[in-house]
């Protein structure tokens, strides 16, 4: 039951996989009293249960701009494995093909070679095929040359973010369901949470994990001016059962525009055996614009918002808005979508495709010259904490990062240290910590 005007030592606003990492660590590790806040009536009812449910090996990320990424993603591999062992949850090691279609994504898959191996990945875990080698691990798939990662899997986000939120409330943890936050206060060394039902939650401390809100709610406290975001609408086709066979893995491309966040579709092969392809990346407006008519509602509002930003700027980049309108096509156009897996896949037919899969929103990082932050943004203050730009490999690397937050809110003395916390999960936090800060 809710009880008006409740307070707490630490407020966690968002219960995707990044929220309920972070209170499952602190309930679990320090005797504060927290709270995890959420606006709808479920835990992880958004991006943390519309993904690909790929745990991200990190070849791909470049470990001097996204550094924490990298480390996150290393690092999370081994502790979604053992959460998932110790909940009986699934976790499909299948490993994942990067696949070169043009010349120059050969150039590129070396670079990821090189950046795997600087991100931890061991040559037994990496390997780079030739065109040949790739025909004989998976006949179907046609490319120049590709890297084949074994240290990938396939689980699902969604069913880990609410064991997480299960476990937290085991240890102390509250949950607020149905509670979204309108308004935050900061005065007098104290936070106020406003929700739109009218009731009020007061915290020492505030932790800003709201994923597409995120940026809304830092700027309501005076942070982060100098960024904005867009949102990217990711969409899937669900394959028939006709090609359940055409893979045993999943199977990416070398994106073209890695400079972009249009990356081309994947064939992705899930954790209970359904092969998609997607996801495209479609410009709208809102962090919850899954239909047309909520995209047209926040379209005006967010154009004015977005006018006097970085976002203003990208309208000069020819290219930008050429991949934009590339993407609208994707959505429009089945064919269209499904022609670009078939660079890889020719065998697929877009007249089979008869069913959409589960669309989900991510929001990218603007700073203010208009280009798109690399890695995660982490804000601090005395009384406040706000997670920006936490997109994909975000949800390979929720625990670590969570682990690394509550290790060092409890070194800084916001929250309180419990004595018996090593007993509580497999993880030492001060050790996870270290090796994220390495």
């Amino acid at each position: 039951m809710y009880v008006e005007n409740q307070s707490f030592d630490i407020a966690i606003i968002g219960s995707g996989i990044l929220g309920a990492s972070i209170t499952y660590f602190l309930a679990a590790n320090s005797k504060s009293k927290v709270v995890l806040v959420e606006q709808e009536s479920a835990p992880a009812s958004h991006t943390s249960s519309r993904n690909t449910g790929k745990v991200h090996a990190p070849f791909l990320y470049d470990p001097l701009k996204k550094k924490h990424f990298a480390k996150a993603a290393f690092l999370g591999f081994d502790m979604l494995k053992t959460y998932c062992s110790i909940k009986s949850l699934p976790f499909k090691q299948d490993g994942v093909l990067e696949v070169a279609t043009y010349e120059k994504g050969i150039d590129r898959l070396h670079k990821y070679m090189n950046w795997g191996f600087s991100n931890g990945l061991s040559e037994n875990e990496l390997q780079f095929l030739d065109k040949d080698q790739v025909s004989k691990m998976e006949p179907n798939v046609k490319s120049l040359g590709a890297i084949y990662c074994s240290r990938d899997a396939s689980v699902d986000y969604g069913a880990i973010s609410r064991h997480l939120v299960e476990d937290l409330q085991r240890f102390g943890g509250a949950m607020l369901l149905n509670k979204r936050v309108r308004k935050v206060n900061a005065a007098g060394g104290k936070i106020t949470l406003q929700t739109a039902s009218g009731h009020t939650i007061n915290s020492n401390f505030v932790i800003n994990a709201a994923g597409g809100n995120a940026v809304d709610i830092a700027h309501s406290l005076g942070v982060g001016n100098d960024y904005t975001d867009l949102h990217f609408r990711g969409e899937y086709w669900r394959a028939p059962a006709e090609y359940n066979g055409l893979t045993k893995i999943s199977v990416y491309s070398v994106p073209k525009y890695p400079e972009y966040p249009f990356l081309d579709p994947h064939w992705i092969v899930r954790a209970d055996g359904r092969r998609e392809i997607g996801p495209n990346a479609v410009l709208v407006f809102s962090p919850y614009a899954y239909t047309l008519s909520t995209n047209l509602k926040y379209a005006i509002p967010k154009i004015f918002e977005s006018l006097p930003t970085g976002v203003s700027k990208m309208l000069f980049d020819k290219q930008f808005i050429s991949l934009v309108f590339r993407e609208v096509k994707s959505s429009l156009s089945k064919t269209a979508m499904i022609e670009r897996a078939r660079e890889f896949l020719p065998q697929l037919e877009p007249r089979l495709f008869s069913q959409r899969g589960t669309a989900g929103i991510r929001a990218s990082l603007i700073d203010k010259n208009g280009k798109f932050v690399p890695d995660t943004l982490m804000i601090r203050s005395d009384s406040q904490l706000h997670i920006l730009n936490y997109n994909s490999p975000g949800a390979t690397g929720a625990l670590p990062t969570g682990a690394m937050i509550a290790s060092q809110l409890i070194e800084g003395g916001i929250a309180k240290a419990k004595m018996d916390a090593d007993h509580t999960t497999p993880w030492n936090l001060p050790k996870i910590a270290e090796q994220m800060l390495i």
